[in-house]
């Protein structure tokens, strides 16, 4: 006769809790635990395309206006013209600042050029990486320059200026302005393309 004190009920065998079972799945109803879906994900995105949109664009005024000061400063100091000492060419200063002047207006041409390019098409000339490397050591280098170039014809213009005022030192002061604003210009794009370069992702 079997002993009804060592019998089980097999309706009441139960398996030993799992550790899954211990967290409630996230839900997305608002209830306890909810995880907010694809919360912040869209509009950030949107935010970075404007950001980057802004800066394409503003990089391109700056060099728009980069290269229009520079050929204002070449075309100014080249014909800047009048025979005996009032010709530029007799001065090693000026024709300093008109090399660096065809430099820089090839250069913000150049990069003028591209950025309209993509900008249009939508289509990059070289790798985000490269571009971004291209652009903050070539506005920095041109903004040296002309900083170097200005900085050498400010003393030999205001010593000619102190003698005399006419249009040759006038036209030395316009070019040397010209430089001037086209450092600016370059010295802010080179802002911008640090920025670039510091948001790029080389991993």
């Amino acid at each position: 006769m079997s002993n009804p004190e060592y019998s089980a009920p097999k309706n009441h065998v139960q398996s030993p809790p799992s550790r899954f079972d211990t967290a409630a799945p996230p839900q997305a109803d608002g209830g306890p635990g909810a995880v907010p879906v694809g919360s912040g994900g869209v509009p950030a995105i949107l935010r970075r395309w404007r950001r980057d949109d802004l800066v394409r664009k503003g990089s391109l005024v700056l060099r728009g206006l980069a290269l229009m000061f520079s050929l204002l400063s070449f075309i100014i100091m080249a014909s800047n013209k009048h025979g005996g000492w009032k010709d530029f060419d007799n001065y090693e200063e000026f024709r300093y600042l008109l090399a660096v002047s065809i430099l820089s207006t090839l250069y913000t041409g150049a990069q003028a050029f591209r950025h309209v390019q993509e900008i249009s098409t939508g289509r990059l000339m070289f790798k985000q990486q490269t571009s971004a490397l291209i652009d903050f050591a070539g506005d920095q280098i041109i903004a040296y320059l002309l900083a170097s170039a200005a900085s050498t014809a400010v003393p030999m213009t205001n010593r000619m200026s102190e003698n005399v005022v006419n249009l040759f030192t006038q036209s030395l002061a316009a070019s040397i302005s010209m430089a001037f604003l086209t450092f600016v210009m370059l010295a802010l794009s080179a802002l911008i393309s640090g920025y670039k370069l510091s948001t790029q992702a080389y991993i």
